[in-house]
């Protein structure tokens, strides 16, 4: 079938408050930043435990940091790394560097100094940027002597809070501080911001490289998307244009960490787009969310369904006024049933889950902020994105209508390929009708109204006896269970059948159960192959950085086990 006749029912049962049929003008990050900063002047931009940052400020911030940056040696192509949690810094520092026509890579603040300095060694990041907090200032210091990394610029974390707060922390809080040692190879914040114009730098929105933002999938070593300036600015507008309160007073909680994709698009770029503030956290912490929602009266608080299971656990959220928000949008991992339900009983604010990749510059399809709802969807695509099944077994050729097949995205925010790794993107592309597709590794259904089913992912799928299991539709009926807070099944090996399901779950504290009844209660609930070995209960699960449940971690920690001692 060719593909671009193939039935998009969510051209005519558009669920979002836009057309789907979007022209998108090809845009630079520095550019949208400038029209930003130009509209919103005096705006706060960013919110910083009472500190506000206007858009005028962080914009001259960012063009004095990228003459820094041209007078330092950087120049356009070079690869510019940011190891910071959110703060005010990361702002300037990023649109900076892309000001000065260099490539911005992300690394997280929880990387290992080994997985640092693979991850510069791999982008070939010239200068790291990074904060004098204890828990990375030292870590950085290790990259810079031990791997090919030229310098590092330190900002003061105390001289982006508040003057009497930058005080207390310091009296209270030093143990989290670190001394920033005199090098010739480091350069506080401060020093590295020019007072000259930068120099303009010629940009290709569709060629030039703005980020590489690495990814793991589900296995291997991580890879960097590269994602180009036409790629992240087109995300922005195509998340602002679903939005049905664009222009409105628009403040958005940043809890979640701007190195990962989801708050770079989410958080950051579709914020400077609509002239919106970002009341800003450096983690995630459950009473700093309140404390914050309370003090800047968000509008919207995007998270990962981990984020709002904690909300739910702390007894202090009853007890907290939600009515600013007028959404909370889940992405990152499945949103269970159990937990959207909850949430919107207590705070009585609208939880919708999205989906999005790393490849695709954080999003592509959603659930709309109001108006129809399909709890258990990803929701429609965004607009200009177009979504196909194509056959699980051949990628060349679409699923059988109403069958389930691998999820395939085309639009103006995937990714132009991995950072040197040719044989990766053969695998991570398929071509349909002479055009090019993202391959995305997860089994989706295509409902007829054009919401979009995950069923499970390809690579996550289980063999038993020949049939194929899908993990997340057992995970679906555990999470039924009222003792089960957090549920993961993984394939175990089995002589007979090659694998069996296994489960592996968290409890509610007020809700005591036992391994084998709960066994027994899912077994009973589910299909003859579907069916566990046993269910593990655990204190805790694996998660990765942004807070998602790990089953790579899971299965990696499951498989030593077996392994003779």
């Amino acid at each position: 079938m060719d593909v671009n006749k193939a039935p998009e029912p969510w051209r005519t049962g558009y669920a979002h408050p836009c057309a789907w049929e979007q022209d998108y003008e090809p845009l630079t990050l520095p550019e949208l930043f400038a029209r930003a900063a130009r509209d919103h002047a005096s705006h706060p931009l960013v919110e910083f435990f009472g500190r506000t940052y206007s858009y005028a400020a962080l914009h001259a911030e960012a063009k004095a940091f990228a003459a820094g940056l041209q007078q330092w040696g950087i120049r356009p192509g070079d690869r510019v790394g940011l190891y910071l949690p959110n703060v005010p810094i990361y702002v300037p520092a990023y649109y900076g560097a892309m000001l000065a026509g260099a490539t911005v890579v992300n690394f997280s603040p929880l990387y290992t100094v080994e997985e640092l300095e693979a991850q510069v060694a791999d982008s070939g990041t010239r200068l790291l940027v990074t904060v004098d907090l204890a828990k990375l200032l030292p870590h950085a210091l290790a990259v810079l002597d031990g791997s090919a990394l030229e310098g590092l610029v330190v900002g003061r974390f105390t001289a982006m809070l508040p003057r009497f707060k930058g005080f207390a922390f310091r009296l209270v809080n030093g143990a989290q501080l670190t001394p920033v040692p005199r090098r010739a190879d480091m350069h506080e914040w401060a020093a590295m911001l020019h007072p000259a114009e930068p120099d303009p730098v010629a940009l290709d929105p569709r060629e030039s490289l703005a980020l590489l933002q690495y990814t793991g999938g589900t296995t291997g070593t991580p890879k960097g998307a590269m994602l180009s300036h036409f790629n992240l600015t087109a995300n922005a507008r195509q998340i602002e244009a679903i939005d049905p309160h664009q222009s409105e007073r628009d403040v958005i909680l940043g809890a979640l960490p701007l190195f990962h994709v989801f708050a770079n698009a989410c958080v950051l770029n579709r914020t400077v787009v609509d002239g919106g503030c970002i009341a800003m956290l450096p983690r995630f912490d459950t009473g700093q969310v309140l404390a914050a929602i309370r003090r800047t009266r968000p509008t919207s608080f995007p998270g990962v369904p981990t984020m709002f299971q904690a909300l739910l656990d702390d007894p202090r959220l009853e007890g907290t006024d939600m009515s600013s928000l007028r959404v909370c949008i889940s992405g990152g991992a499945p949103l269970p049933g159990a937990v959207k339900e909850r949430f919107e009983a207590i705070t009585g604010v609208r939880l919708c889950e999205g989906y999005g990749l790393t490849e695709c510059s954080g999003v592509a399809s959603a659930n709309a902020y109001e108006g129809a709802d399909r709890p258990g969807t990803i929701g429609q695509p965004l607009p200009a994105t177009r979504l196909a099944m194509v056959d699980k077994e051949d990628p060349s050729r679409l699923a059988t209508p109403g069958e389930p097949g691998e999820l395939v995205i085309a639009g103006p925010q995937i990714m132009r390929g991995y950072w040197n790794r040719p044989e990766a993107d053969a695998s991570a592309f398929t071509t349909l009708s002479g055009e090019r597709w993202l391959r995305t590794g997860d089994v989706a259904v295509l409902e007829e109204d054009g919401f979009v089913r995950i069923v499970d992912r390809m690579k996550d799928m289980i063999a038993v006896g020949g049939f194929k299991v899908f993990p997340s539709q057992v995970e679906a009926v555990l999470l039924q269970h009222p003792a089960v807070k957090e549920a993961l099944v993984i394939g175990m090996p089995d002589a007979y059948r090659g694998e069996v399901p296994r489960a592996f779950v968290t409890l509610r504290p007020d809700q005591p159960a036992s391994a084998a009844d709960l066994r027994d209660w899912l077994n009973d609930r589910v299909g003859k192959h579907e069916r566990c070995d046993a269910v593990v209960i655990r204190e805790t699960m694996p998660k990765t950085m942004i807070g998602k449940l790990d089953r790579k971690a899971l299965r990696a920690e499951a498989q030593a086990e077996l392994q003779p001692a």
